[in-house]
């Protein structure tokens, strides 16, 4: 009898651990020693809206300081990223992708960037997409992480990262440079459409606070860069954040952003934590 006991409280531990999150872009951590609850926020880079809702300002008043993926307050961080941006070992975007194929995106960028891709031609492709992002929306593109920066300056409070520029940098020569070109040519070719219309859904997901939403459309996605790689892009920061979240909460009530893909999943930030022993729930 004791046996099946155990084997029921192994069954129900491991279906409420497998259970979707609710929708909420908003978390409070507390519990497992912590004096203060610090919060858990999931950003969108890039959107139409940035406005916070009361729940979210007041996790801000709250707390005492706020850490990003990056301190983006930083003033070298431009700086460092540009160091950062080149491709190793002499790789060109001009000999990943056919002659023609770099005519089509030179052609592209010259007409949507003013700028020849030649001059980027040792970048890694992935950058280059992102300076296409902007183009993506149909609004003056705005930051959730500014907007986050700029109330907690306004309260005189102090801006951290959870990881360098070159943590994120290097993401992007794990992943393989041709998958990156390849991708930056499928965008060009389609002329944004693709694009445009995935952005547009994954900011009504973000809308909607659906964590878990965001992270399926990862899965989903056609795009090797996100699909194929979410241990590089998602898992294994996550991971390489629990320790520094644990320690800087312990320190003093914190307020974290992040991107909201970050959060859902098995190894997303909220299971890892809870792993941990902490009460992780939504703020509604």
């Amino acid at each position: 009898m004791r046996y099946v006991l155990l084997l029921f409280t192994l069954f129900i531990s491991l279906f409420s651990n497998a259970q979707e999150l609710e929708k909420s872009l908003l978390w409070k951590i507390s519990g497992n020693g912590l004096n203060k609850p610090s919060y858990l926020f999931g950003t969108i880079h890039l959107t139409c809206d940035t406005s916070l809702d009361e729940n979210t300002l007041n996790a801000l008043e709250a707390t005492e300081q706020l850490y990003l993926e990056l301190d983006m307050d930083d003033k070298s961080i431009q700086m460092q990223m540009m160091k950062l941006m080149m491709m190793k070992d002499g790789a060109k975007l001009s000999t990943l992708l056919s002659p023609e194929d770099f005519k089509i995106l030179d052609e592209f960028m010259k007409k949507n960037l003013n700028m020849s891709v030649k001059m980027f031609d040792s970048f890694k492709p992935f950058m280059i997409s992102s300076m296409l992002f902007p183009k993506m929306l149909d609004c003056k593109s705005q930051s959730v992480e500014y907007e986050l920066m700029k109330i907690t300056k306004e309260q005189n409070e102090e801006i951290f990262g959870l990881e360098k520029a070159e943590d994120q940098m290097k993401i992007f020569d794990e992943i393989s440079y041709q998958d990156q070109a390849d991708e930056l040519l499928k965008t060009v070719k389609d002329n944004l459409e693709k694009d445009k219309k995935e952005f547009k859904e994954m900011i009504t997901i973000y809308q909607n606070k659906d964590i878990e939403g965001m992270l399926k459309m990862m899965d989903d996605s056609d795009n090797k860069i996100t699909s194929e790689n979410q241990d590089v892009l998602l898992n294994n920061r996550n991971k390489n954040w629990i320790p520094i979240m644990i320690k800087i909460m312990k320190d003093k009530p914190t307020f974290f952003g992040v991107g909201a893909g970050h959060l859902a999943g098995e190894e997303g930030v909220i299971k890892l934590l809870r792993k941990k022993g902490y009460k992780v729930e939504a703020v509604q």
